[in-house]
């Protein structure tokens, strides 16, 4: 498995699954053509990408590229690159038929391809780059102690800083576990959110 800089955008969960097990970044779906009509999703994608940068892996069928094509006019140009997957026919494992252009999606690509496709799209692969980002995870631990989760008004607390953040509203307390990791440090989220932002300690701690 490679870690690659860049956080990772597909279509479905199966897309999302294969890449989870050749790459380590965070990979977020589209849940296909709603995307289109998720504000706080693609207000997701835009911090993420602001943050670590996006890159956009969607089938080579035509719903893929109007999805792509969408996300292209939504997203900063600059904080967006592209990866393809050739043509080849075929359909996956689960589908008992062919999808309606007869071509394998992401979820059937072989891991080289996957990666060489990242690769020529201009993937940052942390194992080869100089240096790579510092700083220690986010834990469970950590939402506890700051009463985002486990405690009475943790929902509520969550909520506020997922409005802060810019984050979709119904993320679980392990979703923006993961969102937090994508997008912070624990020492650059507590300098910027802790003690004086909206995340107090809990009382006692």
């Amino acid at each position: 498995m490679v870690r690659i800089r860049e956080a990772i955008v597909v279509e479905g969960k199966y897309d999302q699954n294969t890449l989870r097990q050749i790459v380590d970044t965070a990979v977020i779906p589209t849940h296909g053509f709603g995307v289109m009509k998720d504000r706080e999703l693609l207000a997701f994608l835009r911090t993420v990408a602001e943050k670590r940068g996006l890159i956009l892996l969607t089938d080579s069928d035509g719903a893929g590229f109007v999805i792509r094509n969408f996300l292209k006019g939504a997203l900063p140009k600059e904080q967006v690159r592209h990866a393809y997957i050739p043509d080849i026919a075929g359909k996956e494992r689960r589908k008992k038929a062919p999808g309606k252009e007869g071509k394998l999606g992401v979820e059937g690509m072989e891991p080289a391809v996957l990666l060489e496709a990242l690769r020529r799209a201009g993937a940052t692969f942390l194992d080869e780059a100089a240096e790579a980002p510092a700083g220690t995870p986010i834990t469970k631990a950590d939402l506890y102690e700051w009463g985002l989760s486990g405690g009475p008004d943790s929902r509520e607390k969550r909520l506020a800083l997922l409005k802060t953040l810019n984050l979709p509203s119904h993320m679980s307390a392990n979703a923006l576990l993961e969102a937090l990791n994508l997008l912070y440090t624990k020492e650059t989220f507590l300098r910027d959110f802790h003690p004086e932002g909206p995340i107090p300690p809990r009382a006692g701690a």
